[in-house]
């Protein structure tokens, strides 16, 4: 297993890559929060668990402003005062039950959080919190809680390209590492843009506040699309029928989610929401394209296209992608998220803390733990 643990120069040198070059502080290395916290599980299955228990918040975190301006006001989610009914109007264009959606959505990533560091506790492990990280300024528009964020969600470079991803048949990330599967939405994957208005400023024009609510419904597609191959990677490293269990089942919610937002992505890219232009940021009207090309954005067909898996000898069949266990699936979400813009403005401890937490969870390996069933 030595070969295979992440040395402390080659991470500094994926926070600098993922960070913008910046300085690191030290201050929460790894070693201040060990990976291995006793019980039942084994270092692996306990390095997975906290890096999913992280990443859980940081959903929550982002989830949460979402509810805040956008989501069903009631007492089921804390700290809602109303929302912003321009933006939730511009939501429900996209899908009359958006709002409700977002509430729902958010209280199933509050489940997740608290139930894995539950569960890391009942084994004699050490809960995740980021609660000191919590530092990024709110919005300012009404209906947004005044408090600190782990999450940059007002300047966002979000990748459509899930959206292509899941349709084609010809290609997997897991196959082909260098191919690029095009972005559905260019514009919105080339610049920073609010997914949620910054200020009540941002309430108007009607075509203005419309493409912030459709910069959201991509981006939570791109959010869950996330979870739902994170999931599935990881489990394939855990050495523990339960952790099995638990990740399984949390990542088969994961999968509703996306398809969720896979089919609410696809109005905000369709008559009668578009075409529609706002500065530099167009959403094209996906299904005015013509020929062959339609079906790779046609925005009714939000079931997995069939495609190569494991090996081109095999049929294609439909799965979801990408899944392949040594690809870094924990390294490559924190890489994504920065890449997305959510942490803008975050701490270089931040950074530490995180990035040291995926490196372990991706160095988990099951087959290291079946010793005694060799013995």
């Amino acid at each position: 297993m030595q070969d295979d643990i992440v040395s402390r120069a080659e991470r500094r040198f994926f926070l600098k890559s993922v960070a913008g070059g910046a300085t690191l502080g030290v201050g929460l290395a790894a070693s201040s929060f060990p990976a291995f916290a006793g019980g039942s599980l084994t270092p692996g299955d306990t390095a997975i668990l906290r890096f999913l228990a992280a990443v859980e918040i940081i959903e929550t975190d982002l989830w949460q402003q979402y509810a805040e301006l956008g989501g069903t006001q009631d007492s089921e989610l804390a700290g809602l005062t109303g929302g912003s009914p321009p933006y939730t109007t511009a939501l429900n264009n996209i899908d009359a039950d958006m709002a409700q959606y977002i509430h729902d959505n958010t209280e199933d990533e509050f489940s997740h959080a608290a139930f894995l560091n539950a569960y890391l506790r009942s084994k004699g492990g050490d809960k995740v919190s980021l609660d000191q990280f919590r530092t990024l300024p709110s919005s300012t528009a009404t209906g947004a809680a005044q408090i600190g964020r782990l999450t940059n969600l007002m300047q966002l470079t979000v990748d459509t390209s899930w959206y292509t991803r899941y349709r084609s048949r010809d290609n997997n990330p897991d196959l082909d590492t260098s191919f690029k599967f095009p972005n559905a939405v260019p514009s919105l994957a080339s610049g920073q843009f609010p997914a949620i208005p910054r200020s009540d400023a941002d309430l108007a024009p009607a075509g203005h506040i419309q493409a912030i609510a459709n910069t959201a419904a991509f981006h939570f597609g791109f959010i869950e699309g996330g979870g739902t191959s994170l999931y599935a990677t990881l489990a394939q490293q855990v050495a523990d029928a339960e952790v099995l269990r638990v990740l399984l089942s949390i990542g088969g919610t994961e999968i509703m989610h996306f398809q969720t937002w896979h089919d609410k992505a696809g109005n905000a890219v369709s008559q009668p929401l578009a075409p529609l232009t706002d500065g530099s940021l167009v959403f094209p009207d996906l299904n005015a394209t013509s020929g062959a090309e339609l079906e790779d954005v046609q925005t009714n067909l939000i079931m997995p296209e069939p495609c190569p898996f494991l090996s081109r000898k095999f049929p294609v069949v439909s799965v979801i992608r990408p899944t392949g266990s040594r690809a870094g699936g924990a390294v490559a979400t924190v890489k994504a998220f920065v890449d997305d813009g959510l942490f803008i403005g975050q701490t270089d401890q931040f950074f530490q803390f995180v990035s040291d937490l995926a490196h372990d969870a991706d160095a988990a390996e099951r087959s290291s733990y079946a010793l005694d069933v060799q013995a």
